[in-house]
């Protein structure tokens, strides 16, 4: 059985920016401590939703240290996982940046699905073995063909934990029924299957799922949780009723496909979500408004210290939220 090693809410975090476009590495640290007291149990940094693609290899360096010394290994308070993001178009700058990560200190490294470039299923297997046998680190695969066109195949995930025994998990964000489900036929029984997208985390969960990475996790990550602590628990109307009222912040983080939505809910509870770096902007009024509205209509505030999740009474009719 599967065991999410890494935390079974880990939030793909944003990377604030100063007005200046510089990293605000402080504010990066301190929102990793306000997710890690909000349900995350893992911090996954310079990602797509930390506008990693436009960072360069030393600031994303410098955000891993800092997010490990927060909440990581090194952090004086509560200690989490954190995964760095080494991946790129090719095989060889990937190994390269991943040898200066792992100084870091992050505990795994999520590598995605060659972009652009749009690889077979044989140069996928090249490229992530070569990868795996580069790094003791564990590795995470990230397939998500809507943003790359191509999509890793079961087939080829099997092959490589075959040979690569440090590949031990994969994001999935190909919300495909079909391709979770022989995921879990294939693969090891250890071999941790995260759900990629919010809305799918369910499913993933009855597939044999281990958890989400995962993006409304900044607004709503004590009711992921607690939504995945109910579905391990037996409590499946919990789990279901959870999942109904997450689901239109679920979605609507999505509502523009970029990190505008989740940035912006991030600055209106007044957490440093920052300023974005081109060819991010910042949101109009009305995709503003259309967040404000979302958070409103959740049952949130956007006055002062904000709790965005749903409160949860176990009792002996199930539950009430």
């Amino acid at each position: 059985m599967a065991i999410a090693k890494f935390g079974r809410v880990i939030t793909a975090m944003i990377t604030p920016f100063k007005e200046n476009g510089d990293v605000n590495y402080e504010g990066a640290s301190s929102l990793s401590k306000y997710l890690v007291n909000h349900g995350s149990e893992g911090i996954l940094v310079g990602g797509t939703t930390g506008e990693g693609a436009t960072m360069s290899s030393e600031e994303k360096l410098k955000l891993y240290k800092m997010i490990v010394d927060a909440v990581g290994k090194n952090g004086t308070e509560k200690r989490v996982s954190v995964i760095g993001n080494v991946g790129t178009i090719g095989t060889k700058e990937t190994i390269e940046f991943l040898k200066e990560a792992e100084k870091t200190g992050i505990d795994a490294a999520l590598v995605i699905v060659p972009f652009y470039v749009k690889p077979t299923q044989e140069g996928m297997y090249q490229h992530f073995k070569a990868i795996a046998e580069s790094t003791e680190l564990p590795i995470i695969l990230y397939n998500v063909p809507g943003r790359v066109g191509v999509s890793i195949q079961p087939e080829t995930i099997k092959r490589l934990t075959d040979v690569c025994p440090n590949i031990v998990g994969v994001k999935d964000a190909a919300g495909n029924w079909d391709q979770v489900t022989k995921e879990k036929i294939l693969l090891p029984d250890d071999f941790m299957i995260y759900s990629g997208d919010d809305a799918f985390t369910l499913p993933v969960l009855a597939a044999g799922g281990v958890g989400v990475i995962s993006v409304a996790s900044h607004v709503i990550g004590e009711a992921l949780l607690s939504m995945i602590d109910a579905f391990e628990k037996g409590n499946l109307a919990a789990a279901r009723r959870l999942h109904l009222k997450m689901y239109p912040i679920m979605k609507g983080m999505f509502f523009i496909a970029s990190p505008i939505p989740v940035k912006t809910a991030v600055n209106l509870i007044g957490q440093p979500g920052g300023n974005f770096r081109l060819p991010m902007v910042a949101p109009t009024k009305e995709e503003e408004s259309h967040v404000r509205t979302l958070l409103e209509n959740y049952g949130s505030s956007i006055k002062g210290i904000i709790k965005l999740y749903a409160t949860i009474v176990y009792d002996k009719n199930g539950l009430s939220c």
